[in-house]
């Protein structure tokens, strides 16, 4: 997970959060992103890192809603962020308190997955 201040481009902060990412986690080979990371960051990705981007782009034809391969999980990942109302609207000062949010809410998350009774198998 990667925090930035608002100045700095989608592009550019995938950049460096994949380049992170690719560090720590030698398997990874494939990353699903959305059509605004279209471009020069695939190429990178492959030339650089070894790594292929796969875009998830929405087709122009499509009237309404339509649903997305594999964009369900990060529209997931969001709403289960929403759920915490200090992450609902930008009131952090600096980008390491807002980071810091963002980890408390997912482990707030994932502790309630542990923690719940799993029903017994008869």
């Amino acid at each position: 997970m990667r925090v930035t201040a608002a100045d700095v481009g989608d592009r550019a902060a995938a950049q460096v959060l994949l380049t992170q990412v690719t560090a720590a986690h030698h398997l990874l080979a494939l990353v699903w992103a959305d059509g605004g990371y279209t471009g020069s960051l695939v190429e990178y990705c492959l030339a650089a890192l070894a790594l292929v981007l796969a875009i998830v782009k929405r087709s122009d034809d499509m009237r309404g809603f339509v649903v997305l391969p594999k964009r369900w999980i990060v529209e997931r990942f969001f709403a289960h962020l929403m759920r915490s109302r200090r992450l609902v609207r930008d009131f952090e000062r600096s980008i390491a308190s807002a980071e810091a949010m963002v980890y408390w809410s997912m482990t707030m998350l994932m502790t309630r997955g542990v923690a719940r009774p799993r029903p017994s198998r008869a």
